[in-house]
């Protein structure tokens, strides 16, 4: 990050995309259900923040936080949008959506992001088994046919990628990954 935001240039802002727009992406599209708009919406945040760079703080958690509450206000107009429009048409009030959901969905895209990145510093093999296995949903007899292996070995690979990301993942994170693992079945 650059000492001031007035130095904040290009290759900054292509940083900050890479490091947020999936997680606000998914932030959005679990509160609108809509891919391409939240896809949008995301980008609309970055813009906003290139326009309004000199106001925000320059450390992480302000720019971040800019960012989700640009993403979060963008969501919640286009909800309160599409209310009046559903309103008008069955002149059924809609219920406003929880300020919980939005919390949990930030925590949400944030932990799945982490997860993600540890399971992207897995050597491939074990990386690849993961994704199919613990972000995917796949059972083991499922991946082994995709991969051409045997079940045994998606297993002792599945095994040893969890031992790989437990060193990788700090404790409630991994605690998560097994519990996702639990409810999943495979």
């Amino acid at each position: 990050m650059p000492e001031r935001a007035g130095s904040f240039g290009e290759t900054e802002l292509n940083s900050l995309f890479d490091a947020y727009f999936d997680r606000l992406s998914y932030f959005a599209f679990k509160l609108i259900k809509d891919r391409d708009l939240a896809d949008d919406m995301a980008q609309e945040a970055f813009i906003k923040y290139w326009q309004m760079r000199d106001l925000v703080e320059n450390n992480p958690v302000a720019i971040r936080n800019f960012l989700y509450t640009t993403v979060k206000n963008a969501c919640l107009n286009s909800i309160r949008h599409e209310k009046v429009v559903s309103s008008y048409v069955s002149r059924l009030p809609g219920e406003p959506v929880a300020e919980s959901t939005v919390m949990d969905t930030i925590i949400t895209a944030e932990v799945l992001d982490s997860l993600w990145s540890a399971v992207q510093s897995l050597p491939e093999p074990f990386q690849k088994i993961s994704r199919l296995a613990y972000l995917e949903g796949k059972k083991n007899q499922e991946i082994a046919d995709e991969l051409g292996i045997s079940v045994n070995t998606v297993k002792k690979q599945k095994q040893k990628a969890l031992e790989m990301l437990r060193v990788r993942l700090r404790p409630e994170l991994m605690a998560l990954l097994v519990f996702l693992i639990n409810v999943r079945p495979g």
